[in-house]
């Protein structure tokens, strides 16, 4: 969108929040680059240019607005609608691949040379991956000094700097403050402490509307215990990171969602952060998506009556597959009984920073799973053999799901297992692989609000329809599930 420059300046001067994250204007005249909804009065349309990234911005030489904080707009909803190498370079990026294995870590699970990689990404983002982990770093930095108490040193750890002197001349040069004086700025005091000693409490942004009740009701509704869990308001879960483990409460709030974090290893914060912000579908664009649905007449009251659905997702592909497979022709209780046996009996145990929690073990990895014992399973036999093989391509790495995984390949290899069908393959495309065009047409969810709205019911006529909710039919599916008395789609009380 930057390259239409009309276009870019009608946001600007309307100071359009929809637009945040989708482009930023750098002003020539001062220096700085904004957000498109930055409150300060507009510049004239010759000094504004605009580029697709913050970190295209801090490599020109501008420096991030002090009053509209252009580093903590939502990421850009192109990333979630698209598979291709720079969208998968970018969803990697987010989960700190560059800062553990190097750009060529990134190249690799691409599948591409490192220059490849590196043009791909100027030509489409105006920087290259250092210069968007950078980027990233510096927005990560500026949360935790912003939010936290933590001493500087550990600060500049925790965001992913190699040394204090780079975080030092990072912040500098990004915000054009010194550390110490972005926290003096922000005002701190001690009311802002975290109530549970050794966590972090931050604010993730979101494109607004949000509509919370699908998107908590969901993962509450299907939380498996010891592993996840609703109380006082947040969903809470444990996290398996790269360097340790964590425990997060997120709580729907009206301007943005509050996250409580507590970490055995602070160099997993940004990878923490991303992980929660992809679970909750926080950088979607919900005005382009309701726009898309509202144009089937059946369609738009479900969106007119409560718009802004996002798709809830999971912090982990892996984990989420062996749900599915759980999940299968059984009810929502018999799936949590089923996943809550394999915790209790595979899963690694973790310590709840709350004495009043419930959060007692990560959910088993791929690895531990390969050793259970399939007669202990209380499933029929085909789904045993689908859990095992599942298990077994995962351990083994010859079925890899992730925020980088191509959609279509991994639906191919999906299918390929024993005792994968439509449902199974589409509901991991849909909330583990975060492809949001996965549809459920033989979903009964689906096919009953379906025929209760006078849409086609059956499968075949009712994905004939849905060609004109594309590219967003995994929202439309949101939508179509809200009509039921589930407890999948209400807040808890």
């Amino acid at each position: 969108m930057y390259t239409d420059t009309d276009r870019c300046v009608r946001a600007v001067r309307s100071k359009d929040a929809r637009f945040d994250g989708w482009f930023f204007t750098a002003v020539r005249t001062t220096g700085i680059y904004c957000r498109p909804s930055c409150p300060a009065v507009p510049p004239k349309a010759r000094n504004m240019t605009f580029l697709p990234s913050a970190a295209a911005c801090q490599q020109a030489g501008f420096r991030a607005c002090k009053r509209c904080r252009p580093d903590t707009s939502p990421g850009s909803p192109e990333w979630n609608a698209r598979a291709d190498a720079v969208a998968r370079a970018m969803r990697l990026i987010q989960d700190g691949v560059v800062d553990r294995e190097g750009v060529p870590g990134l190249a690799v699970r691409l599948g591409y040379s490192t220059r490849q990689v590196e043009r791909q990404l100027n030509a489409e983002l105006g920087a290259g991956p250092l210069a968007l982990a950078r980027a990233q770093r510096a927005q990560t930095a500026r949360l935790l000094i912003e939010t936290s108490e933590l001493p500087m040193g550990d600060i500049a750890f925790a965001a992913g700097f190699s040394s204090i002197r780079t975080f030092n001349e990072t912040v500098r040069e990004v915000f054009a403050l010194a550390p110490g004086e972005l926290r003096l700025r922000a005002g701190k005091t001690s009311r802002d402490v975290p109530k549970v000693p050794g966590t972090i409490s931050l604010r993730l942004p979101y494109r607004a509307p949000l509509n919370p009740d699908n998107l908590f009701g969901h993962l509450a509704a299907t939380a498996v215990p010891g592993v996840e869990e609703w109380r006082a308001g947040a969903y809470r879960r444990t996290l398996r990171l790269p360097y340790g483990t964590g425990v997060v409460a997120l709580s729907p709030q009206p301007d943005h969602i509050g996250c409580q974090l507590a970490l055995t290893d602070l160099r997993d914060l940004t990878i923490a952060i991303s992980r929660c912000r992809w679970m909750l579908d926080l950088d979607a664009d919900p005005e382009a998506v309701d726009e898309q649905l509202r144009a089937d007449p059946l369609l738009a009251p479900l969106v007119d009556k409560a718009p802004g659905r996002r798709v809830p997702r999971t912090v982990d592909a892996a984990e989420f597959a062996v749900r599915a497979v759980l999940g299968q022709q059984v009810s929502t209780a018999a799936a949590r009984t089923h996943a809550a046996r394999l915790v209790a009996a595979y899963g690694e145990p973790v310590a709840d920073p709350d004495p009043e929690g419930g959060l007692t073990h990560l959910f088993p990895s791929p690895q531990a799973l390969a050793a259970l014992d399939p007669g202990s399973l209380a499933l029929p036999a085909s789904r045993r053999t689908t859990l095992t093989t599942l298990v077994g391509a995962l351990a083994d790495g010859s079925l890899p799901l992730g925020v980088d995984s191509d959609w279509e390949a991994a639906r191919a290899r999906l299918n390929a297992l024993p005792g994968f069908g439509p449902w199974t393959t589409e509901v991991v495309a849909m909330r583990a692989l975060g492809d949001p065009d996965a549809f459920l047409p033989s979903d009964l969810g689906v096919r009953r609000a379906a025929k209760e709205l006078g849409l086609p019911s059956t499968p075949a006529a009712l994905t004939a329809r849905a060609a004109g909710w594309r590219p967003w039919r995994a929202y439309a599916v949101q939508y179509l599930w809200a009509t039921d008395a589930h407890p999948i789609n209400h807040l808890p009380v």
